[in-house]
């Protein structure tokens, strides 16, 4: 038995579609309607997120122990950022791009650690703790 109120929205799509509604039509189309609303406004949450830039500024020091860039790599210890990602860090007109391989710091108010070449490449070894932008 067909409803009423299915009824007169197969009616009434009837013109519009041209094709014979079965009772369940109305509703099976209206949720692939709201999955797909949820679905765009997901995807359109989610590249929001990730293309909008992640730039931070705070205070930025370095670390002198093992894990301290081995070979002259640019390392640094970020709190949130992915491992194996790679920042711009910019300090008196220097930037430089470093790789993040640790997590940290965890001093309040500092934003990242740089590895000592990083900290030398970025001409804050002197000052040791110096107020940095991370993009």
């Amino acid at each position: 038995m067909v409803l009423p109120g299915v009824a007169r929205q197969c009616f009434r799509n009837f013109g519009e579609q041209s094709h014979v509604c079965s009772a369940g039509q109305g509703k099976r189309e209206g949720a692939v309607q709201a999955q797909t609303t949820l679905l765009v406004s997901l995807a359109s949450f989610l590249l929001f997120a990730f293309s909008a830039a992640h730039a931070e500024s705070g205070l930025a020091s370095y670390y002198g122990y093992a894990k301290a860039g081995r070979g002259g790599e640019l390392t640094c210890a970020h709190r949130t950022r992915p491992f194996g990602a790679v920042l711009r860090v910019s300090y008196s007109g220097r930037t430089i791009q470093c790789r993040v391989n640790d997590r940290g710091p965890f001093i309040r108010g500092r934003i990242v650690d740089l590895s000592v070449p990083a900290a030398r490449a970025l001409g804050m070894m002197s000052a040791g703790v110096v107020r940095v932008s991370v993009d």
